[in-house]
């Protein structure tokens, strides 16, 4: 599941903690939300509106909860208005699949000034392998341009517009190697999910404008 996978590189495997600011995790969270429903076919993005092309339920329940809000609000198509609206619970959301699936642990923290917060992270050495190795296989598979299926092509894309390419590609020429192979990957990917990696992009870059003033 590309959220999945995003969350996992999103967040730090010993603390559970976003490596990005929780705005820029949310959107690119929803992203890869919105994202599973294009791959599933379900989706369509056209000229920044979403269309449901296909209402049959997917196998997921979360991309199902998904799919059902799109149908249900068909007034409501622009990209930038679902990035927004599903960024909002998006963490806890994939968290919830993630526990459900076995890859990671609630751990409730408690602080004196506010309320308790759960994260979800890794607690056994398969688990921490697990979350790890969304990472390096990645790297591993640009280094040595390894062909790559459209999942990870969207995922590499969703890394780099939301800011964790570092996290990824721990090296500067890692990092260069990225952004070299970067508009081929782009040009690789359907219509659909290039835009909504575009207004991911623009999104994260508002949020994180905005928490700086």
């Amino acid at each position: 599941m590309l959220a999945n996978s995003y969350y996992l590189i999103a967040h730090d495997d010993r603390t559970g903690r976003s490596r990005l600011h929780p705005r820029a995790a949310g959107l690119g969270l929803a992203s890869a939300l919105l994202g599973e429903l294009m791959l599933y076919g379900r989706l369509r993005a056209m000229t920044g509106d979403l269309y449901v092309v296909s209402q049959e339920p997917p196998g997921d329940s979360l991309a199902h909860t998904v799919l059902d809000l799109l149908i249900a609000q068909p007034q409501h198509r622009e990209i930038r208005t679902w990035l927004a609206y599903l960024a909002a619970d998006a963490t806890d959301q994939v968290g919830e699949r993630l526990l459900r699936a076995g890859v990671v642990e609630p751990v409730t923290r408690r602080k004196l000034l506010s309320a308790s917060q759960t994260l979800y992270l890794p607690q056994t050495a398969e688990q921490r392998n697990t979350a790890a190795w969304e990472s390096i296989r990645l790297s591993e598979a640009l280094a040595h341009r390894r062909s790559m299926g459209l999942h990870d092509r969207s995922l590499i894309a969703l890394v780099v517009a939301t800011g964790l390419t570092r996290h990824v590609f721990a090296g500067v020429q890692e990092q260069r190697e990225c952004m070299r192979q970067l508009p081929a990957i782009m040009a690789s990917l359907p219509d659909d999910l290039v835009q909504l990696v575009q207004y991911t992009e623009a999104a994260v870059g508002s949020a994180l404008a905005v928490g700086r003033r």
